[in-house]
């Protein structure tokens, strides 16, 4: 791990991107305002349009006044930031962008002595991925000199399990895989790193944490949105894809995985990993008892007319893409054998929520038999956005001379507990990428296991006519095939 002002530069594609200008920046200049940025460092932009160094600092000002969580106290402050950032316009297929990166890197890296460490990020659309893999092994920029070299590669990482397979292979001629970061933001998010700490430091949680006492897990990822302008990867991409190949599946992974040795990359990877080995593997012939896709159609939220997903742009009007998944897995090994973790995700949601939700039995024999409405189960909920906490429902009597019982929830929220504005998930993962931390980045193995469990769900998708779509309707919780999905093991949807 690098010392506190121990020097780096790092190199994005794609720096004209929405990911740069929302996401990355932001997050930079958030680290550097709290003082968490390492120095000295040097951040290189590179993108087709030509710019010179001042239009590229004066667009990078604007992005951190929208974006920013810190905004710059004053213009001392952002100039000193502004200073090390350095555009270099060029063609990320062609040879030549790579070498005015070495001689750019070479500059700024005589000043410091010859230190160099070096942070790649690749913010470019996936499309682009070979090419800079490809360029930076051939150039040599792969390598390590003098220092640290890393790669950080967005999702998704490949379309299905041969393309993962074959962007691991490029990358692996490239970098070695302790060299190479692949990011989940959802990962750096303070609710979902709480999970470990939760479950794992808190002794009273450990013993109840298996199918002795959990009934089923709930796990959503809603969005309110629809597709926005990005019509045209959606129709590439869908659902599946885009949210429960790999944020759905991280979040299953933190609450199934065993307990590791330590807090260190390899062991908590090692216990990830052994939850999706354990997944019961899915038939492509029998893939409507574990799966159900919806596509949204016109409707309201929070009161006003929204198109329907055929009506939006850069979408087929007679698409078949999913816009809404609902999965039943089961993860086959000895803590958790016959509990369903049920998991869903879908635009045009009647609320922006991702949250985890543990049913726990209920109690074996009902003493309460004169209260009508029985005893509910436990339930205890974590949510992840957007108002990050914890809360466990429980039941007690309510005031009266008589016995009724009602739900109460014991509620911790992170914003009134520790106060302030919790770190954006980008700042986190770009810090530990920096210090070399690679603990909430997903392995090459990994994501290759995450392919291969929803592979069958694609292919059993792929040899059979999609649902009547649109099959739910926008600002609604989704189809009803996913309702009755859920009442068959038992229990139903919650309403977060």
């Amino acid at each position: 791990m690098p010392s506190a002002d121990e020097p780096f530069a790092l190199i994005i594609f794609g720096a004209s991107g929405d990911l740069t200008r929302r996401k990355l920046i932001p997050a930079l200049w958030s680290l550097y305002a709290s003082r968490t940025l390492p120095e000295p460092f040097s951040i290189i932009a590179t993108g087709r349009t030509e710019m010179s160094d001042e239009q590229f600092r004066t667009r990078v000002r604007d992005s951190v006044t929208e974006f920013a969580r810190i905004q710059p106290p004053s213009d001392k402050v952002w100039d000193r930031f502004a200073s090390a950032l350095t555009y270099v316009s060029g063609d990320p297929t062609e040879d030549d962008l790579y070498r005015r990166l070495e001689t750019t890197l070479g500059d700024i890296e005589r000043q410091r002595d010859g230190r160099a460490n070096r942070l790649f990020y690749c913010a470019t659309p996936p499309s682009l991925y070979d090419d800079i893999i490809q360029h930076l092994g051939g150039s040599g920029l792969a390598r390590e000199q003098r220092g640290w070299t890393r790669i950080i590669v967005e999702k998704p990482f490949g379309r299905d399990a041969t393309s993962a397979r074959e962007l691991n292979r490029l990358l692996a001629a490239a970098f070695r895989e302790e060299q190479i970061y692949r990011i989940d933001h959802y990962l750096g998010k303070e609710t979902v790193q709480n999970i470990l700490v939760f479950r794992f430091a808190n002794g009273i949680l450990e013993p109840l944490w298996n199918r002795t006492h959990v009934a089923h897990v709930q796990l959503t990822v809603a969005e309110t949105l629809g597709v926005e302008t990005r019509g045209a990867y959606y129709e590439e991409a869908g659902a599946l894809r885009d949210m429960a190949q790999n944020h759905l599946l991280q979040l299953l992974c933190l609450i199934a995985m065993e307990p590791p040795v330590t807090f260190d990359a390899g062991p908590v990877r090692d216990e990830k990993n052994k939850v999706l080995h354990a997944i019961r593997p899915i038939d492509p012939a029998r893939v409507d008892e574990v799966a159900v896709r919806g596509q949204y159609g016109p409707g309201f939220l929070n009161g006003r007319p929204v198109p329907g997903y055929r009506q939006e742009k850069g979408v087929s009007p007679a698409s078949a893409t999913e816009t809404y998944v609902a999965l039943k897995l089961f993860v086959d090994n000895w803590r958790w054998a016959g509990v369903p973790f049920y998991l869903r995700t879908g635009k045009r949601l009647p609320s922006r929520v991702s949250e985890i939700a543990i049913t726990f039995h209920r109690t074996p024999h009902m003493i309460f038999r004169r209260d009508p409405a029985g005893v509910a189960s436990n339930v205890l909920v974590i949510r992840i956005q957007p108002d990050e906490g914890i809360a466990l429902t429980v039941t007690a009597k309510t005031p009266g001379p008589e016995m009724k019982l009602a739900p109460v929830m014991l509620d911790f929220h992170y914003g009134e507990v520790f106060g302030g504005q919790p770190p954006e998930a980008y700042e986190r993962l770009l810090l530990d990428a920096i210090h070399g931390d690679p603990t909430l980045y997903a392995r090459g193995d990994w994501v290759e296991q995450a392919w291969d469990i929803l592979t069958p769900v694609m292919a059993g998708w792929a040899a059979s006519p999609p649902p009547p779509f649109s099959n739910y309707d926008a600002g609604t919780w989704g189809p009803a095939e996913a309702t009755n999905f859920i009442v068959e093991g038992g229990g139903g949807w919650r309403t977060p």
